[in-house]
Formats: structure tokens, sequence, C-alpha cells
């Protein structure tokens, strides 16, 4: 049997770690935590955190996508598939935190770019205020200096 390569693993990772953002932090999901007791209940803790629920769902796709990476030794008969299986699903929930601290870097820094536009929106639009105000508040001090001319 063939190992399935770095790739593969980085696409189950990538898998699980989507599924466990979703589930445990999307609004799409969030009647089902409520239900499950949110974070107040074990059922309802660990479909409200991404970590935790990884590993349930590492547990359901490394069978179900061949994603064994480690092979526990033989010695252990007829508990060595289950080892293996144990430790290529650990080995999956590992690679899918990091993937997960990566998308929290990318979607910070983009958070952090939206709120920096936000406030140069902002004070541009302040800016833009303050001058109208300024050219109403020249146009009425000639208005009266014409005025004064007037009457002279």
């Amino acid at each position: 049997m063939t190992r399935p390569g770095l790739l593969h693993l980085l696409a189950v990772s990538a898998v699980v770690m989507g599924l466990a953002q979703t589930i445990a932090k999307e609004r799409i999901f969030q009647p089902l935590r409520e239900r499950l007791g949110g974070k107040e209940t074990w059922l309802g803790y660990l479909v409200s955190c991404p970590y935790c629920l990884s590993h349930y769902l590492a547990f359901a796709l490394v069978p179900l996508t061949g994603a064994y990476y480690l092979d526990a030794t033989p010695r252990l008969g007829a508990l060595a598939p289950v080892a293996t299986w144990f430790l290529s699903s650990i080995l999956v929930v590992t690679v899918a935190a990091f993937l997960r601290v990566a998308f929290w870097f990318v979607d910070e820094t983009q958070g952090l770019v939206r709120r920096r536009q936000r406030t140069e929106d902002e004070e541009t639009q302040v800016r833009r205020v303050e001058r109208r105000k300024l050219e109403r508040e020249v146009v009425k001090l000639q208005g009266e200096q014409d005025g004064r001319h007037r009457t002279h």
C-alpha cells in the first residue's frame, strides 16, 4: 500500500480545520451549539471549540480518506491498526492547528487592513466636513465684508 503524500496530509488537515472552524464559530451552527448547551456542557463545549472538535473530525476523516501517515509497531498485534489510526488522527489535528493559526494571522491582518482603511475613510470624511464648514464661513465673512463696503 502506498502512503499518501504531504499534499494529502495538508488537504485532509485543511478539511478538518475548515469544518471545525465552521461548526464551532459560524452563525449557521449557532442553534446546534446552543441546543447542545453552549460552552456550559461537555457536548456543547465540544462543538464550540474548534481545536476540540478537530480531534473528533480527524478520528472520522482519517479512515474515510485513508490518511494514515504513521505506522504503529506490529508488536502491538491487534492494537496496531487502532494505534495507527489514532496517531495519524493526532498528526492531522496537529497540522490542522497550525493551519488554523496561519489562517488566524491572515484573517487578523485583513481585519487590521480593513480597520485602517475605515479609519482613513473616516478621517477623510471629517476633513471634508471641516473644509465645507470653513468654506461656508469664508463665504459668510466675504458676504459680511461686501455688505460693509456697500454701506461705507
